[in-house]
């Protein structure tokens, strides 16, 4: 009897052992079918295409990353600068017997100082143009130095503020840029640009909060201000408030349909709020108006995959390593994807 007794509860202990073992492995097939393994989304940093500075914004963008004349990246959007609409008039410098719209070159881009010292111009205007030279020769310390000269002989000039602030950032000196920018909006609070530039310079220092009421303020100064728009979207979707990153591309989209960097980050904001389809419809036109878009690829990829179509994911991500073989997350996802497969 006592044998028999041993031989049923070893028997029962096997079969309990036998059935745990079937519970788990069910369990890890049913784990691998719901994206246990699911590969975080990226929407690479735009600092991978070369920033420019904030600058003065007048006229409509060519596209994206140019040299001095427009920087367009779907984080930021910046213009050089350019003529200044409340600049002192060169062509009616007081006590002068000449027609001076006939001198050559008296003009913003390229103005005569030594004529201009001659024609009486202020010395405070003087040492602010000498200043626009420096700045578009890259040479930003002495742009810096010659707009202080400027500011130390006309404390009210908001353009050199502004230009020195844009020096500034061109340095990557952030903090000093935000001052600048700031005594600008003091002497005047009603350039929607310049709230525009020192929420981008704070949004560089991580302070999205604050960068995000600065856009606020120059979209309400400017409403259809593309730039700023362009700008709050990409603080918003940092800070995690994907809804309004949404809302903000849907009013860039409408203003701007062919920024495919726009539609990128929608998807992404759709990625993250886990509504795939959105997010892959947003991915393809991305990709649509720009094939070699490597991040789209990557980011619809990613998609695909937690639709828990692979064969699709495994495309979209060999044609973001054919783009660009250096980039490591779509490389990574793949090859999850070839696990999975048994590959």
């Amino acid at each position: 009897m006592t044998r028999r007794f041993f031989t049923l509860l070893i028997s029962s202990f096997f079969i309990i052992a036998i059935i745990s073992l079937l519970i788990v492995l069910i369990s890890l097939l049913v784990a691998g079918k719901n994206k246990s393994i699911k590969p975080v989304q990226i929407e690479r940093p735009e600092i991978i295409e070369e920033q420019e500075i904030i600058i003065e914004q007048e006229e409509e963008p060519d596209e994206i990353n140019e040299n001095i004349n427009l920087s367009r990246t779907g984080n930021v959007s910046s213009y050089a600068q350019q003529q200044r609409s409340n600049m002192p008039d060169l062509r009616r410098l007081s006590g002068m017997a000449v027609n001076v719209s006939e001198i050559n070159p008296i003009n913003y881009e390229n103005p005569d100082l030594d004529i201009l010292k001659h024609m009486g111009a202020d010395q405070y205007l003087i040492t602010f143009l000498a200043g626009e030279q420096f700045y578009r020769s890259s040479e930003f310390d002495k742009a810096i130095a010659e707009y202080t000269k400027s500011i130390n002989r006309n404390s009210n000039f908001l353009e050199a503020y502004i230009s020195r602030g844009n020096s500034y950032m061109k340095k990557r000196d952030f903090l000093r840029a935000i001052d600048d920018y700031s005594r600008a909006i003091r002497l005047d609070n009603s350039k929607a640009e310049l709230y525009n530039y020192r929420g981008f310079a704070r949004s560089e220092r991580g302070e999205m909060n604050l960068a995000i009421e600065d856009f606020n303020r120059a979209i309400q100064l400017n409403r259809n201000y593309i730039d700023a728009l362009i700008n709050r979207s990409h603080a918003l979707y940092q800070t995690g408030d994907y809804v309004r990153t949404i809302e903000d591309c849907d009013r860039i989209i409408a203003l701007e349909p062919s920024n495919a960097v726009i539609w990128n980050r929608r998807g992404s904001a759709w990625y993250r709020r886990e509504d795939d389809d959105r997010a892959i419809r947003d991915f393809t036109e991305a990709i649509r108006l720009r094939n070699n878009y490597a991040i789209a690829w990557y980011n619809r990829g990613n998609a695909w995959y937690n639709k828990g179509d692979l064969d699709r994911a495994l495309s979209d991500l060999n044609r973001c390593l054919t783009i660009d073989p250096s980039f490591t997350p779509a490389r990574t996802s793949r090859e999850n994807i070839l696990k999975i497969k048994g590959n």
